[in-house]
């Protein structure tokens, strides 16, 4: 199981993109810091890091990432199957 360090991921349950990109991460066993937006203070902290609340955001190395198939598609380079 690879974990992630310096990655955050920023998410919403009902989200379908977040879905989308959670699925893959399962489906690749790949672990990292995740964070549901829904939770208190969590979005604050998301405008914070990217200036929007967009979700899904995978935040690497303090950089944000948004669209899920440009995340999923960084992560297939990250993690080879």
């Amino acid at each position: 199981m690879p974990y992630l360090e310096n990655h955050t991921l920023y998410y919403k349950k009902s989200c379908p993109y977040c879905q989308k990109v959670l699925r893959f991460m399962d489906d690749r066993k790949i672990m990292m810091d995740t964070r549901d937006t829904l939770q208190p203070g969590i979005q604050n902290d998301l405008v914070r890091v990217g200036g929007k609340k967009q979700v899904p955001c995978l935040v690497v190395n303090g950089k944000p990432l948004y669209e899920s198939d440009d995340i999923v598609e960084y992560l297939r380079t990250q993690v080879p199957q």
